[in-house]
């Protein structure tokens, strides 16, 4: 029976084997550059993974493997230019190589070609998975505008349900609506999609908490990112929304201090500080704890799969790949 490496390697050779660049070359380029940068995969993977669930036909779900990852990279594209991120992956952003209206262009092409991608193959139930495909694009822009209108909020004007709920709509549904598309692909029972997907939430949630995490206490060089670049851009990620209900009345008065864009303290001092009061209240273990709540929801979810269990063995690998990343 399959593992998670074949639909990994399914995956990256049907990114190998497809053609991106078209007419003019000055649109499609900045396309070809975004989707041969590589990353994860993770959402084409688990959606080939749940049609591959059902006994769905892999060839069937091919298209809808190239939009959904189209698409996640058109939100990347978009992401970058207006959070002013010089890097993607190591390598420069689209609006920093080539310009912000190349970024802005390109990226929409990306949302078109992704729907392209996804009506690539006919299926008794396309329709349903391209409404899917459509209302969890609506969703994952909500969620980046809650995350932006949290930018102008202070420390106390987001609440932890806010911000899962953000999280909810700007990761975890791209996950769930991956999963949910492969199996209606495959065309699952109705009450199977829904654990599916209810699986993929929590699976979502567990992976941004855990990332919000090694954002504070992961090993740059396997992480890939600078530690605490979220406490240096004042993100209200779940650490300083829960250290709030931590502290006593000083430390709060802190790490509000910490967290205010009118702060202009040294950035290495102000992560420095921030992890110090983290330590003190140990925070990390009520993290920790979090992450696992949700693990334990999604492997609940799946449990409860109506399918053979050596079926499943691939998503609960990249289960493990996810949300058992260390520092």
């Amino acid at each position: 029976m399959y593992d998670i490496k074949y639909f990994l390697q399914e995956v990256e050779k049907l990114f190998a084997e497809e053609n991106f660049l078209g007419t003019p070359r000055e649109l499609y380029e900045p396309i070809e550059y975004t989707l041969r940068l590589g990353g994860k995969r993770i959402r084409p993977t688990l959606l080939l993974a749940a049609n591959a669930l059902f006994g769905g036909n892999a060839d069937a779900a091919r298209g809808a493997a190239l939009g959904i990852e189209t698409f996640h990279n058109f939100t990347l594209l978009h992401d970058d230019l207006m959070d002013r991120s010089p890097l993607r992956r190591g390598q420069p952003t689209v609006y920093q190589k080539w310009d912000e209206n190349t970024a802005v262009l390109s990226g929409d092409t990306m949302f078109a070609l992704a729907w392209r991608y996804m009506l690539r193959h006919d299926s008794p139930r396309l329709r349903e998975a391209l409404q899917c495909f459509n209302e969890t694009a609506i969703e994952v822009c909500e969620g980046q505008q809650k995350d932006m209108n949290f930018e102008r909020l202070p420390l106390d004007g987001v609440t932890l349900g806010d911000y899962m709920d953000m999280i909810r709509q700007k990761t975890a549904v791209l996950l769930a609506g991956a999963l949910k598309i492969g199996a209606l692909l495959a065309e699952a029972p109705e009450a199977e999609v829904a654990r599916l997907y209810d699986y993929g939430i929590h699976l979502g949630l567990a992976f941004q908490l855990q990332d919000d995490l090694l954002d504070g206490y992961g090993d740059t060089a396997v992480f890939g990112k600078k530690t605490g670049q979220d406490i240096r851009d004042n993100k209200k990620t779940y650490l300083p929304l829960r250290a709030l209900g931590l502290c006593d009345a000083s430390q709060a008065a802190e790490l509000r201090t910490l967290f205010s864009d009118k702060d202009n303290m040294d950035e290495e001092d102000k992560v420095r500080r921030a992890l110090d009061l983290y330590e003190a209240i140990g925070l990390r273990s009520e993290v920790e704890k979090a992450i696992g709540d949700e693990f334990a929801k999604c492997l609940r979810a799946l449990d409860g799969i109506a399918a053979p269990e050596e079926r499943k063995t691939p998503l609960r690998e990249l289960t493990e790949m996810l949300v058992g990343r260390k520092k």
